[in-house]
């Protein structure tokens, strides 16, 4: 059995989920939202580092997976953004946990079928995949969706890793 925490990085609101996965079948632990606050974007990054490594004491995740970031129209959203991605990142480093990194499309095509799925269709997915029966705040339900998208892609690379090899979630 594998742990995985999956986080869905933003500047207001991070979004984490944690699952448990035996081959392919994957078991919902927690989820939750990590609510920024802060005067300075100094305080607001360390927030996101302490909650990031308190949710890693919580529950000692053996994996991580992260959304990319990727640029829309607002430069200035995508800069936040990803900076809120680097302190989430650093804090899973410091624990020597691998991050493993994953697309939008990509996550929604591991979980609806299809890369260009909406929001709602991703929250529906999720709570059919993990049985859960409340509903979920859209940002745990992304994290948990990234959570489930390594879950499965994991599988792929370690079948892949036999012939090629692979680090860093990818082929190398």
């Amino acid at each position: 059995m594998t742990r995985i925490l999956g986080i869905d990085p933003g500047s207001r609101i991070t979004g984490y989920g944690v699952i448990d996965i035996e081959g392919n079948h994957a078991k919902h632990v927690a989820n939750g939202c990590i609510r920024i606050k802060g005067e300075t974007l100094a305080e607001k990054l360390h927030q996101i580092f302490r909650e990031i490594d308190e949710t890693i004491t919580s529950y000692q995740p053996d994996e991580v997976s992260i959304e990319k970031v990727f640029m829309h129209k607002n430069a200035d959203s995508a800069l936040k953004l990803g900076q809120a991605r680097g302190v989430a990142i650093a804090a899973c480093a410091t624990r020597g946990l691998e991050v493993f990194e994953y697309t939008a499309n990509q996550v929604k095509q591991a979980t609806v079928g299809k890369g260009h799925a909406k929001k709602e269709q991703v929250q529906h997915m999720v709570k059919i995949l993990l049985c859960l029966q409340e509903d979920l705040q859209e940002d745990a339900a992304d994290a948990l969706a990234v959570a489930l998208c390594h879950g499965h892609s994991r599988d792929i690379l370690m079948r892949i890793e036999g012939v090629r090899g692979v680090k860093g979630g990818r082929l190398v």
